[in-house]
């Protein structure tokens, strides 16, 4: 970054009264809940009810070594996160939560890349992104999704612009990283990968890369202080250090919907004897089946069988790759790229797991959830679907339009965020759709990126027309 932006950013900081600061993050958290006020209340994903419920077997394990058989399948970090906001009472401090969390990092983000008129170009962005794009339906969804997103935001915080973060700043960005990257496999997956791309770009000397290697080494720190956790967690809680803890077969359920993993169970059953050998004449063609339909294999399957299920995911998935390489590419390159482009609301209709659980979660609480939109199967999700497509493709648009303008006077910045932001939204549909099932809610909660990105690019352009912005690669 160039000297001038630095005293820019640093007038601009020193001269903007805290308040203003603080009503602009909580002016924007306000704007990221509206779906939750519409609805009437928080929304909720089936999986919503087990992060809910789960914590308080896992708390009592921990602080009251109360120790269970089963505390269930999701990340308990997570869990245990959103616990004190809600204590099975009601889920609205938790929606609060994660607004505020959400909207403070986007500030910051926002603060590192236009230093001038910050809180009012702050709030009209924030106000598009809510209304436009998946943004809000994600910060108002009982789920980590929106963790995911966050942690890659913080990340570029910690390496591109860690010198505009006060010393309270940088131990919430780093909290929050760490909670992000503890909250899903997908993000510690991502995480590490990012981290992985940023090395390389140093040993290759990218120019905006320059002397960053400290920052890439603390993103590496949050990264493996996250796995730890899980490893020790995992291990108190079962005996067994785990990332995964009691995860179902995922793997196992998409290479046989695909159609190699069956393949090779018809002609090898025989000599291999795997457990998923005695349903190889009923095998679903639906991952999402095998794992929760209610005649799936998983949900009708007994402890030992489960556990060997689990046991032998692995040797049966490299056996698959083994026997059937190339299609078993051609079959995940074809769930990558539809995963890529699949990034709808539709996921976030009415539940009848979350109608028949709510009450072991929130009890006597039933009545407020039926009173939602939601419930009652009447949020507009087709017509925010549309406008959320529509939004990312004229945000494409914006991006490849403007770069060339921006290239000669490149913001170190900018091209950190952009390099972040585009790797990750990639990287995420090369994760979930090959590796678990293309699901529209696995891309739509990171789409908004492109489109905070394109607001974010706009607004360089407009300053660099007007000679404001002079933020040019060392």
């Amino acid at each position: 970054m160039s000297r001038g932006v630095s005293h820019d950013v640093a007038d601009n900081n020193g001269s903007r009264p805290a308040f203003r600061s603080l009503a602009a993050v909580c002016g924007g958290a306000l704007l990221l809940a509206w779906p939750a006020l519409f609805n009437r209340y928080p929304l909720f994903y089936p999986d919503s009810i087990t992060y809910l419920g789960d914590a308080r077997v896992v708390a009592r394990a921990l602080f009251l070594h109360q120790l269970s058989e089963y505390y269930g399948m999701r990340s308990f970090i997570y869990s245990l996160g959103i616990l004190p906001w809600h204590w099975n009472v009601t889920p609205w401090p938790v929606v609060a939560f994660q607004s505020l969390l959400t909207a403070y990092v986007l500030w910051l983000v926002v603060r590192s890349i236009v230093p001038r008129h910050t809180a009012k170009r702050y709030l009209i962005l924030l106000a598009l992104l809510s209304v436009f794009t998946s943004l809000s339906w994600y910060s108002s969804l009982i789920m980590p999704d929106i963790l995911g997103p966050v942690l890659y935001l913080c990340i570029y915080m910690l390496v591109f612009a860690r010198e505009d973060l006060t010393r309270a700043d940088h131990v919430a960005v780093f909290l929050i990283a760490w909670w992000g990257v503890a909250s899903h496999a997908t993000h510690l997956m991502l995480a590490a990968g990012l981290c992985v791309l940023l090395v390389l770009l140093l040993v290759l000397r990218r120019r905006f890369m320059q002397a960053r290697w400290k920052a890439v080494g603390e993103v590496a720190l949050i990264v493996v202080l996250a796995a730890v956790a899980q490893l020790a967690l995992n291990d108190y809680l079962y005996g067994e250090p785990s990332l995964n803890g009691d995860r179902p077969p995922f793997l196992m359920a998409r290479i046989i919907a695909d159609g190699p993993g069956r393949w090779y169970l018809e002609q090898h059953c025989p000599e291999v004897k795997f457990a998923i050998c005695d349903h190889v004449h009923d095998l679903p063609g639906d991952p999402d089946v095998f794992l929760w339909g209610a005649n799936g294999i998983w949900q009708n399957t007994d402890d030992d069988s489960a556990q060997r299920l689990s046991q032998e995911e692995m040797p049966f998935v490299l056996a698959t790759l083994r026997a059937y390489p190339r299609q078993q590419l051609t079959k995940s390159a074809t769930a990558f790229w539809q995963q890529l482009a699949a990034f709808g609301l539709y996921d976030l209709d009415a539940s009848d797991v979350v109608l028949d659980e709510y009450d072991s979660v929130f009890p006597g609480g039933r009545p407020h959830y039926l009173q939602s939109r939601q419930a009652q199967n009447t949020l507009p999700l087709e017509f925010f679907t549309a406008v959320g497509n529509w939004t990312a493709i004229f945000s494409l648009v914006v991006i490849c339009a403007i770069a060339p303008f921006l290239w000669r006077k490149r913001s170190a910045r900018l091209v950190g965020l952009t390099v972040v932001i585009v790797s990750t939204v990639v990287a995420n549909a090369l994760v979930t759709g090959p590796l678990s099932m293309v699901e529209d809610r696995f891309q739509s909660r990171v789409i908004w990126l492109v489109s905070f990105l394109a607001g974010l690019f706009v607004m360089v352009w407009l300053d660099r027309r007007q000679g404001l912005c002079g933020a040019d690669l060392p």
